[in-house]
């Protein structure tokens, strides 16, 4: 069984279950205000379940890719939609600010 570490948190699940259904069953808040009220509830359409992973996760798909594309996200930040992935193995998740979760702090380096 696949462990996801998660705000202090370790979880485990099933190999191929979703994300997003995984946190909220473990009472992990997924959503950052107002988004905990104004959510698709696992459509892929809103992009407020983004989240930054770690480990073994299925691919990307079509729809994930499409929301992922458009502001305030951007492929090249490398978040996934928990609603759209399924866990493969070993994962660590972060939630980070902003309703999309789309706030990564920068990196600045010495």
């Amino acid at each position: 069984m696949p462990e996801i570490q998660v705000q202090e948190r370790t979880l485990s699940c099933a190999e191929g279950s979703n994300l997003r259904q995984v946190l909220l069953q473990a009472g992990i808040p997924l959503y950052n205000p107002p988004a905990h009220i104004v959510n698709c509830h696992g459509l892929g359409t809103c992009g407020t379940c983004a989240v930054q992973i770690e480990g073994e996760v299925s691919p990307m798909g079509w729809r994930e890719r499409a929301r992922l594309s458009v502001p305030p996200h951007q492929l090249s930040k490398g978040l996934r939609l928990a609603c759209q992935v399924q866990v493969l193995g070993d994962l660590k998740v972060t939630k980070w600010p902003g309703m999309w979760g789309q706030n990564i702090p920068s990196v600045t380096q010495g």
